[in-house]
């Protein structure tokens, strides 16, 4: 362990403390965790960063919104507006958050988006707003404990293993590993693609050492698909130079190393808000590049934020700048993992008319 973790373990100590217990009390009912009458699915992790939940809640809404009358409450992190909101085409990434908006702007026609800070507050309204509504996606709520899902659903990150690390501040942990007992199902995510059998059965042999007995854990990897235009009128090149504001941008840098000519990497805090001057900077930079054809690449995440931005970004409609979307696979056992959250989500509807 480095030097500075271990001299940031007495404050790790204490923030585990806190941490258990406040799940103590909600474990033995002096807090109360309210379950409501719909099928509520939380998503969420322990791990500081990104371990890819974007990705996976959208796997999830296109599994769904098809069948039921789907929704996605999220806190809206980042946001500039405070309390429970209903997202409507007068919304952008200031208003609802980067994620949030970048649901309703992929489904919106299809599936309700909403941000409130206080789910068990949020949700009641969300309901009154259209009563339809059967199922619920909670984003980023595995430490929201004032509700009560009826599937839990932990993220874990490949490389960065919950069961090797320590909370805050020595780790990365937002509590402890033992508190990894209340997933019904664990993913870990960003995966190789040519993840062997024996390293499976390894990581589930640690990973079930704090889960329930009947957790199951399944494996997924992140693909990236065609990069699509943002802004400019001109065609894709090879040559480009990538920025992002995501919290692990190590896989994203090595996929477009290995599949384009990458030409330099401007890396941003994650959930940045860029700045006109940022983005000024980031166009003298590209200028500089000697290359005949040359394009400017970003994330699907960042790519919500710079429409956003409207009159500070106007100029780069003079620019070709691409975005890359992606989508979560399952490595194997997809098929399980569908057939057990449609089996969960119909007897639990089954469950909610009978009582």
């Amino acid at each position: 362990m480095p030097i500075i973790r271990i001299l940031l373990l007495p404050f790790a100590v204490l923030y585990k403390w806190i941490t258990d217990f406040r799940n103590h009390l909600y474990d033995i009912g002096s807090r109360k965790s309210i379950e409501f009458d719909r099928f509520v699915i939380g998503v969420g992790n322990l791990t500081v960063g990104g371990t890819g939940k974007t990705p996976f809640v959208e796997l999830l809404i296109r599994e769904l919104m098809d069948k039921y009358h789907l929704a996605v409450l999220s806190r809206g992190y980042k946001r500039k507006t405070r309390g429970f909101r209903l997202a409507s085409n007068h919304d952008d990434a200031n208003s609802l958050g980067d994620e949030p908006f970048q649901y309703f702007t992929k489904f919106g026609r299809k599936i309700k988006v909403a941000v409130g800070e206080e789910r068990a507050l949020a949700i009641p309204e969300l309901i009154f707003q259209d009563e339809k509504i059967s199922v619920i996606i909670l984003d980023d709520a595995y430490q929201h404990r004032a509700v009560k899902p009826h599937m839990n659903i932990l993220l874990a990150d490949y490389h960065r293993p919950f069961y090797q690390d320590h909370v805050l501040p020595a780790g990365l942990l937002r509590e402890s590993r033992k508190h990894a007992d209340r997933a019904d199902v664990v993913v870990v995510t960003k995966c190789p693609n040519e993840l062997s059998h024996e390293e499976i059965d390894d990581i589930k042999n640690h990973v079930i050492r704090y889960t329930k007995t009947k957790a199951s854990v399944y494996f997924s990897g992140i693909k990236y698909l065609k990069p699509q235009r943002l802004f400019g009128n001109q065609s894709f090149s090879e040559d480009v130079l990538l920025f992002s504001g995501i919290a692990n941008a190590s896989l994203l840098e090595e996929y477009v190393d290995k599949n384009f000519n990458l030409l330099g990497h401007k890396k941003y805090p994650d959930h940045y808000s860029f700045t006109k001057k940022d983005l000024t900077e980031l166009i003298g930079s590209f200028e500089e590049i000697n290359s005949q054809s040359k394009c400017l690449l970003t994330t699907e995440k960042d790519m919500v934020r710079l429409i956003s931005m409207k009159d500070e970004a106007g100029f780069l409609q003079d620019y070709p700048v691409f975005y890359l979307p992606i989508e979560l696979y399952f490595l194997e056992n997809g098929d399980f993992f569908t057939k057990y959250l449609t089996e969960s989500v119909v007897m639990g509807l089954k469950d909610m008319e009978l009582n």
